[in-house]
């Protein structure tokens, strides 16, 4: 396993990292989840993803109980959580960033995680009708006291973040340090294009999701959904169009010939498509079972394989 700098900060990640959502509480129990941590964590990965909305809070607990179980030392991995949708319907509970919530909820996690802190919290969507200033002092403070080692974002625009790190400097604050963009062969342009000054300007760290788009670079939808992927997930039905739009499908399809040249799975051959990108700090990967936690490591054997031409021959049949 190599690692990466998370950004500018001194954090050093694992390239690939294992994360909970959908699975956990929804497709995984706990002796499963706690199979395939350790599994990723023998294999080097040192960063453990989460957020408070997974499986309504139960993808934390079953977490947390896991890392009590697995002993591991606190110092040699890295956890992160994420707020803005809540667990509850009140008005001050869900769909926000105000400095109420967030101060409820990461005390709440860390019950859930049973940890006395997590190393990275997320901001996980932006929040439209909170002021951003009062988000950035409500994220400072988190970090300020301890129960937060690193705050960023997820899925927020370029001019968000911009601003929020703005004001953080301004005000002498902690600063954002990471975003939690999507990012695969079929989702670039916020990666590459959208925060391409944020790298240089504010040394932004990244930790890419859905590096198979929720299975579909597999291959495995090419004839459906199985009864037993991601798509049949209850409460996942808003996958199914994706997983079945046939001019994706179409690519996927056009990619199957390079996996094959290059002696891999089309996943690890997704996977390291994003890790080639060294504005990547940490590929999030998912997985249901201790076997396919394995397949994906083995992506790391494949980045090297990506020569220049190889790319170019992934850009043609992604544009065909």
């Amino acid at each position: 396993m190599n690692y990466r700098r998370l950004g500018r900060s001194g954090l050093k990640v694992s390239e690939l990292s294992f994360g909970s959502w959908v699975t956990y509480g929804n497709q995984l129990g706990s002796e499963a989840a706690l199979d395939c941590m350790r599994a990723a964590y023998a294999a080097g990965v040192n960063f453990i993803d989460n957020a408070e909305v997974y499986a309504k809070g139960a993808s934390e607990t079953i977490m947390g109980e896991a890392l009590r179980k697995l002993g591991w030392r606190r110092s040699s991995y890295v956890v992160s959580t994420k707020f803005f949708w809540g667990l509850h319907d009140g008005p001050n509970e869900k769909n926000t960033l105000n400095r109420k919530y967030l101060r409820g909820a990461i005390d709440a996690s860390l019950a859930r995680l049973q940890l006395d802190y997590v190393d990275l919290v997320f901001c996980h969507r932006p929040d439209p009708d909170t002021p951003i200033e009062e988000t950035v002092w409500a994220m400072h403070d988190m970090v300020a006291q301890g129960k937060a080692l690193y705050w960023g974002t997820s899925e927020w625009s370029a001019a968000d973040i911009a601003r929020a790190w703005e004001i953080a400097e301004r005000h002498h604050l902690h600063k954002p340090a990471m975003e939690q963009p999507q990012y695969n062969l079929l989702c670039r342009d916020r990666v590459e294009r959208e925060y391409a000054r944020l790298y240089e300007d504010i040394g932004l760290g990244t930790t890419t999701w859905s590096p198979l788009a929720s299975g579909l670079l597999t291959g495995k939808y090419d004839k459906g959904i199985p009864p037993d992927s991601r798509g049949a997930v209850k409460g996942y039905e808003w996958l199914a169009d994706r997983l079945t739009d046939e001019a994706k499908l179409a690519q996927v399809r056009r990619l199957v010939p390079v996996a094959r040249d290059l002696g891999c799975t089309m996943a690890q051959l997704a996977i390291a498509w994003c890790l080639k990108n060294p504005r990547v700090s940490t590929v999030i990967t998912g997985a249901s079972r201790v076997a396919q936690v394995q397949e994906n490591m083995k992506a790391l054997d494949v980045v090297p394989k990506l020569t220049p031409e190889v790319m170019a021959r992934i850009d043609a049949a992604l544009a065909a």
